[in-house]
């Protein structure tokens, strides 16, 4: 049984754009696709990315706050552990969240 067939949660494709933000870390990315429960990315590059992590989504204006769960070759899957628009007033843990959003363009 691969991975993908023990998912609980369908995934649905997203193909938006996304930036992956940690300390000392700001990488554009793709996000490939999406469920209740999390998420996959595509890199620019193999990257040794931290466990926590927050990705930044730039149509939707908001923070994904993730945890690593796999990542192979320019790829990485990421379990949600919260959420937060990016819009307004923000809390101060996703401030460099926010600063990514804001440089690329969002609103």
């Amino acid at each position: 049984m691969s991975f993908q067939d023990r998912r609980l949660e369908p995934r649905s494709p997203v193909n938006a754009r996304g930036i992956v933000v940690a300390p000392g870390l700001e990488m554009p990315c793709l996000i490939a696709d999406v469920s209740a429960t999390g998420l996959k990315v595509r890199l620019d590059r193999n990257l040794a990315l931290p466990k926590q992590v927050q990705i930044v989504d730039l149509t939707q204006g908001i923070a994904i706050e993730a945890e690593l769960a796999w990542s192979k070759g320019q790829e990485a899957g990421f379990k949600r552990t919260g959420q937060a628009s990016l819009r307004g007033l923000t809390p101060s843990r996703l401030a460099d969240a926010r600063a990514a959003y804001l440089r690329a363009g969002g609103r």
